[in-house]
């Protein structure tokens, strides 16, 4: 028996068959290619054994986010669980085989658990200048009756040298005015708007205003860990520029190639998971004639939940 979705849920979940046109759409390689062969294409493949056919020196940001050290079934494709000491030679192994592929001034991205955090950490301090760790709080999940809710997830913040993007005014977080403060009569540091009081905030390394995606957003697919478009959406406008090229290793559904998209950046990715392609290209068609991100608009990223973010979001543009 066939279920049917509810009318509002939004969710991508096209079948291989279904979306053989799509899949079709992904390069597969098995000679070296040139970067215009390779940018704005998504790679159906085995990372390891794809990657020693991509161009050296074209990647300006790469966003990495590999299989945690859990064990977990991405729709056929099995992860097993190891020791830390094991993770952190695969780590190794896939951040080794990406290094010829970033220029000197490249920033580098990697997301982890707090499990295998300290093993990533290891990792791109031998190979990187480590710059930060980002903390995110993926507010989704049950609880645990013997242990806290773990809701938080990190990513490493890397550059391949002492010379790399950074813009900050470009990733600044707007949020409610609980004491507004006025000089001379006016407002200091915040402005009135119709939806409220805002201040546009310096982004630090704790972000709380992220939302997983969900069965009524267009962005959510059946992918188990997929990330949202709008934490993807930071690290691509602080770390690099229009027209740069952003890669991802483990594309899975498609979330940094479809915000790097929207951003107007290049992009590449690597996916070994069919699947998961047909619903990454199946996003990025989306992307065509929907640039919109949601909790992201007006330059700005708005607080969850906030009043002008959820007018937004109702709106579509947000």
């Amino acid at each position: 028996m066939t279920c049917m979705k509810a009318a509002r849920n939004k969710t991508i979940d096209i079948t291989v068959d279904a979306g053989r046109e799509y899949l079709a759409r992904a390069l597969q390689i098995s000679s070296a290619v040139t970067v215009p062969e390779i940018i704005d294409r998504t790679v159906y493949g085995d990372f390891f054994e794809t990657v020693p056919f991509l161009p050296s020196n074209f990647v300006d940001l790469l966003i990495a986010d590999p299989p945690y050290n859990l064990d977990k079934d991405f729709h056929g494709s099995r992860f097993k669980q190891s020791s830390n000491e094991e993770y952190e030679k695969y780590t190794e192994s896939w951040v080794r085989a990406v290094l010829p592929l970033l220029k000197e001034n490249a920033s580098v991205y990697v997301c982890c658990d707090w499990l295998s955090s300290p093993a990533v950490f290891q990792v791109l301090k031998k190979y990187f200048h480590v710059r930060n760790r980002i903390t995110w709080q993926r507010e989704k999940g049950r609880g645990a009756g013997a242990n806290w809710k773990n809701c938080l997830e990190d990513i490493w913040f890397a550059t391949v040298s002492g010379t790399y993007t950074f813009n900050a005014d470009a990733v600044k977080l707007r949020r409610k005015v609980i004491a507004p403060y006025k000089s001379d009569g006016s407002p200091k540091g915040w402005e009135e708007t119709p939806q409220g009081k805002f201040r546009n905030t310096c982004a630090s390394n704790f972000w709380d205003d992220i939302s997983i995606p969900y069965w009524s957003m267009a962005e959510n697919t059946a992918h188990p860990t997929q990330k949202p478009e709008k934490l993807l959406a930071k690290l691509i406008l602080a770390s690099s520029n229009p027209g740069d090229v952003v890669f991802d290793p483990f594309a899975g559904s498609g979330s940094t190639l479809v915000a790097a998209k929207k951003l107007d950046r290049h992009y590449a990715g690597i996916e070994k998971n069919a699947q998961y392609c047909v619903w990454t290209e199946k996003r990025l068609e989306m992307a065509e004639t929907d640039s919109s991100i949601q909790g992201y608009s007006d330059g700005v990223f708005w607080e969850r939940n906030t009043s002008a973010y959820q007018k937004r979001s109702a709106s579509g543009k947000s």
